[in-house]
């Protein structure tokens, strides 16, 4: 079954400018992921430091190996988590 995930990043002043250069990085990488049906980032228009990541995966197991890819854990992992404010993560099944 399809997994969704709805991520929103609040980046911390001065590193919205890292952060969206992360995003495109990992854009690029997840789609071409086997398992990835949708990967996309978005910058709130109205916060810069917020964005927000729409991600739809083939089934649980493709979210599972892309956590485990290695762009996930150097870009995001290792890059863009230390530079955030915070991190909320919402997963959702279709209906």
């Amino acid at each position: 079954m399809t997994c969704v995930l709805a991520v929103t990043w609040l980046a911390r002043p001065g590193e919205e400018e890292r952060i969206t250069q992360i995003l495109r990085t990992m854009v690029e990488s997840t789609n071409r992921e086997p398992g990835c049906v949708q990967y996309e980032a978005n910058r709130s228009d109205e916060n810069p430091l917020r964005f927000f990541l729409y991600e739809v995966y083939r089934d649980e197991a493709a979210l599972e190996e892309h956590q485990r890819s290695e762009h996930f854990q150097r870009h995001v992992v290792k890059e863009a988590l230390p530079l955030l404010q915070s991190r909320e993560r919402v997963f959702y099944r279709p209906l």
